[in-house]
């Protein structure tokens, strides 16, 4: 057990200030500061205010990991970091953090692919990914198929969305309906569009409050909720299938909602493909997520990054490693 890598990660690419420390691919801390509430009367994430949260929340965010993993900073074998996609000042704080810990402890460096990261969190989870599988990542800022022949260097981009993003579109629908967020509506060939979906919940809502008739909300939101699940499962196991995949992984933030996890399972099983999903704790942001890729680089005797590391907001997912 203690001979495999003892990873800390930080992941600052959007409002949360994630600090996870992996040994392999055992979780022992995942400690995350939201800055959720600091953007709740602007009705969306603030890069600056999210910048500054993250200044915030650092310290006191890694202190409480090691507390939790009962592990010294000087015990852990390496720093992983989201370096990109993201917010670009919440992704410098991070970077920033990352590389000063790893001159201060004399560690190796690793700067990675925040989409990548969603991928290899499931490891915590469910052991080994089977190479390849196929990955489905559905958050708020991402609709993503990627085929994954090894999560440390070979993803293969099969599809993503070319207007809002599947989150994007319940976070916007739920506004309409006079919902809090996305998540209080998930409740009640491989590319994705859903802006067309979201403008057409518009147009019907406003349509029936301009005839003073009453939104159906739970009837709306369930319908909506539906129409999306059905998009991204029928493209996910039809990419599995074309592509010869038997496992196919659904990660991001949105794989918390349980009816896309249920269509998943029922459309994969008529193929044979078996379906892999994190626990929902670590679907949503999380340093743990980018502790999981740098143990895994680590263990495959990748490159580390270069100590004069970048923070790229618009960094591919063929990139990996930065």
């Amino acid at each position: 057990m203690n001979d495999q890598p003892l990873v800390l990660g930080i992941e600052t690419s959007c409002d949360e200030t994630g600090v996870g420390i992996v040994r392999g691919h055992t979780l022992l801390a995942d400690a995350v500061a939201s800055s959720v509430d600091e953007h709740a009367r602007f009705g969306g994430v603030v890069p600056e205010v999210a910048s500054r949260a993250h200044l915030e929340a650092m310290v006191p965010t890694i202190e409480r990991a090691c507390e939790t993993a009962g592990v010294r900073l000087a015990d852990v074998d390496a720093i992983a970091v989201t370096s990109g996609p993201g917010l670009v000042g919440a992704l410098l704080v991070g970077v920033a953090a990352a590389k000063a810990l790893a001159i201060g402890l004399d560690k190796p460096l690793y700067g990675v692919n925040h989409l990548a990261s969603h991928v290899a969190v499931d490891q915590l989870e469910h052991g080994p990914l089977p190479e390849p599988c196929l990955a489905m990542l559905v958050s708020g800022g991402h609709s993503s198929l990627l085929l994954v022949e090894d999560v440390t260097s070979g993803v293969d981009p099969l599809g993503a969305t070319i207007d809002d993003a599947a989150g994007e579109a319940f976070d916007k629908v739920a506004r309409l309906l006079g919902l809090p967020s996305g998540r209080d509506l998930q409740r009640h060939r491989f590319d994705f569009s859903f802006s067309g979906l979201k403008t057409a919940v518009a147009r019907w809502v406003e349509a029936r409050e301009a005839a003073g008739e009453p939104v159906p909300v739970a009837d709306v939101a369930a319908s909506f909720q539906e129409a999306v699940c059905d998009v991204l499962t029928r493209k996910a196991v039809d990419a599995a299938v074309s592509n010869g995949v038997d496992h196919l992984l659904i990660g991001g933030g949105v794989a918390a909602n349980s009816r896309l996890r249920v269509l998943a399972e029922e459309r994969a099983a008529r193929h044979g493909v078996h379906v892999r999903v994190p626990r929902p704790g670590l679907c949503t942001d999380n340093g743990a997520m980018v502790a999981a890729l740098g143990a895994e680089m680590v263990a495959r005797g990748r490159t580390p990054s270069a100590l004069d590391l970048p923070a790229d907001s618009s960094l591919p997912v063929t990139e990996v490693l930065a």
